[in-house]
């Protein structure tokens, strides 16, 4: 796409593949359902691959899964979800810090649980703010879920950019929605969807690490 005419004010990103990685996630619920972990990270893989959400891998360890059911039951257990500093991507705050230090505006949305929200809460990291499709009641890519990150972030939804892997929830919706969108290539949706032209044609930006973006972002607002 080309350069920019309005200024950015805000940055928001996407949580899974984006900031964490999600090994500690997949890992986990393989733990839960008694599978090996490879066997459901290749599950994941191929459920990727069809274009179907990465949830219906846990289907097809456990046909009828509930996922609201066994994440309650896996509270109750004591293993319910967990989000740790181990589980970002070594860019992630230096990137989140780098940005707000530029003096924008740096946010957190991602399609996460309430539990999720609090966890990266607790992380402390350079941001103004975090929130989920859980405590939102709406996620990606709903076109509901980017009106309300521009409220949010208090800018025009041409101001802010949204950062994420993935091709339909992150950037064809973020886009469709009026913002910029900035692809980082990571994580199996972000790799498998790279050359897709649909994306391509959608994202302002593509990116392979997240400390590109202060760099890119301080060039388009001089154009």
């Amino acid at each position: 796409m080309g350069p920019m005419e309005t200024e950015v004010c805000a940055v928001v990103f996407d949580v899974g593949e984006t900031l964490m990685n999600d090994s500690t996630f997949w890992g986990s619920w393989a733990d839960w359902l008694d599978v090996p972990r490879h066997t459901l990270s290749a599950l994941v893989g191929a459920v990727t691959a069809q274009g179907r959400d990465n949830a219906d891998a846990l289907a097809l360890v456990k046909p009828g899964f509930d996922l609201i059911a066994e994440r309650a039951a896996r509270e109750a257990a004591g293993h319910g979800e967990s989000i740790t500093e181990a589980d970002l991507y070594p860019d992630a705050r230096p990137a989140l810090g780098a940005l707000r230090e530029a003096g924008l505006w740096v946010g957190i949305a991602g399609n996460q649980t309430e539990r999720a929200g609090h966890l990266l809460r607790a992380l402390e990291l350079p941001v103004d703010a975090v929130a989920t499709s859980g405590e939102w009641r709406v996620a990606k890519p709903d076109p509901r879920f980017f009106e309300r990150v521009c409220t949010w972030a208090g800018c025009r939804a041409e101001q802010i950019v949204y950062v994420g892997d993935h091709p339909e929830n992150d950037i064809i919706a973020a886009r469709n929605a009026g913002l910029h969108a900035a692809h980082i290539r990571r994580g199996p949706w972000g790799y498998q969807h790279a050359d897709d032209p649909a994306l391509q044609a959608a994202a302002t930006w593509r990116i392979d690490s997240l400390t590109e973006l202060p760099a890119l972002l301080s060039r388009s607002s001089r154009k």
